[in-house]
């Protein structure tokens, strides 16, 4: 027997028909995400349409019943997870492209759509949506908006907040909005549809999107620095953001991620390196040479061990192959990780490598950073046994320490991920308690009672 009301459940079951999830086998599917935090919903509904997610959330306001919007759940900080039990709302079935049109640049699509698929059916127009989480082959639209999902295009091509235009979406009464405008430039109004991008559907359900497209570069040649150690790889990243030509991409690994690129996953890598920078450039023909001789110019410095190059796409992916050996690698090391998306300015990733290794020896965990240098965000992967009670606990404390380093290197929480349930008991700490309040201003303006994904983000008051 489910928990929801009666008359709710008759009423949405008519609504949905087989699209209406009650055995307890079907909910489990629905009940976790990325995080590995679990929580069974008391239903899940598959909508087909914009009416139908009126009608759920109209309907579960009237009984104060929670509603947490789903894409394929590879969040990792349990944005996704129906933690106050209620109806999980999946997308996959809304997961219509309605439009292309390559003269705006522009894709009107359904918030179900893969990344990938859409990645796919943009590429005969020669066009492309920037935003690339290493997820885009399996995770939605709709979830790369709601936790503002950026990759390591961000750094020259930003994430999901900069490349949409518009927005439909159902807030927590009931009402159907659209945010935004389809043309590429706008002044009219309050920029709502930014604000709900990366409210992990707090304020509202998205069930259209139109999106800013960019045109795919012809040509793209990629750069590997291998420097003695991280300070070295940090003001080579500082040089690289400084000069006029921005690298399409920039990834940065530490020295634990190097050994374990190359002792475990096979890259061909010295022993000596102590930190290594992935730098691509993209452009034509004629003014990639100039951008990439720009680019070796500023990874070229003091500590710099190895600048290799791949001008062709087999040489690309062959330098790439570190980076990709990095997470089966990492593994081998510990049948659990934590891993947070933590950002701080360019010029501190130093301070915050030194700080999380003096944190590892603390706590006797290994711990190790790579990610998204050009951005100044990195991934903090911290690895223990979720079995092991102590471990765990040291586990919690040494990741709390990690946050409360970046905060005071100047940085804040996540610069992709989200904050969901693992990060928002930090809030407080990251943003001023004038901010906070205002912030809860607005969640009560969209969703009036407070049945849009409940317990998320925003710290209880």
């Amino acid at each position: 027997m489910i928990a929801l009301p009666d008359a709710l459940q008759r009423e949405l079951a008519a609504v949905f028909g087989d699209g209406w999830l009650t055995d307890p086998g079907q909910r489990l599917a629905y009940a976790y995400d990325n995080s590995r935090r679990q929580s069974l919903p008391d239903a899940v509904a598959l909508p087909r349409t914009r009416e139908q997610v009126q009608t759920l959330v109209r309907a579960c306001r009237r009984h104060r019943v929670p509603v947490i919007a789903r894409g394929r759940g590879t969040n990792t900080t349990g944005a996704s997870v129906p933690v106050a039990g209620g109806v999980v709302v999946s997308f996959e079935r809304m997961d219509r492209i309605l439009e292309i049109r390559p003269g705006d640049r522009c894709a009107v699509v359904e918030p179900g759509v893969l990344n990938g698929d859409l990645q796919a059916a943009l590429k005969p127009h020669g066009l492309f949506w920037p935003p690339d989480p290493t997820s885009a082959a399996f995770s939605t639209v709709g979830g790369n908006l709601a936790c503002n999902a950026g990759g390591p295009r961000a750094v020259k091509y930003g994430a999901s907040r900069d490349n949409v235009l518009a927005l439909t979406a159902v807030t927590g009464a009931g009402e159907l909005i659209v945010c935004g405008t389809a043309t590429t430039k706008g002044s009219t109004g309050y920029d709502l549809h930014r604000l709900l991008v990366g409210s992990e559907g707090t304020l509202a359900l998205i069930v259209e999107a139109s999106l800013r497209l960019t045109p795919s570069a012809p040509a793209r040649a990629a750069l590997r620095g291998i420097y003695r150690d991280v300070s070295s790889a940090a003001r080579a990243v500082a040089r690289l953001m400084a000069q006029p030509v921005t690298p399409s991409m920039l990834e940065f690994m530490d020295a634990q991620c190097v050994r374990l690129a190359r002792d475990v996953g096979g890259a061909e890598l010295p022993h000596e390196a102590g930190a290594l920078l992935m730098i691509e450039a993209d452009g034509d023909a004629h003014t990639l040479p100039h951008a990439l001789e720009a680019l070796r110019r500023a990874a070229a410095g003091d500590g710099l061990l190895a600048l290799d190059d791949a001008v062709d796409e087999a040489a690309r992916e062959k330098l790439w192959a570190a980076r990709k050996a990095l997470s089966p690698a990492l593994r081998t090391l510990a049948p659990g990780k934590i891993n947070e998306d933590v950002v701080v300015p360019v010029s501190r990733i130093p301070e915050l490598v030194d700080g999380v290794q003096a944190l590892a020896s603390e706590f006797d965990l290994p711990i190790v950073c790579f990610g998204h240098a050009g951005n100044g965000n990195l991934h903090v992967n911290l690895l223990y046994d979720p079995a092991d009670v102590a471990q765990d606990q040291r586990a919690r404390a040494a990741m709390a320490r990690v946050f409360a380093l970046a905060l005071a290197l100047g940085g804040t929480l996540s610069g992709e991920h989200g904050i969901g349930l693992a990060k928002r008991d930090f809030m407080p700490q990251a943003v001023s308690a004038q901010t906070l309040a205002l912030m809860r201003q607005l969640k009560q303006v969209f969703d009036p009672d407070a049945i849009l994904n409940p317990g998320k983000l925003l710290p209880d008051a």
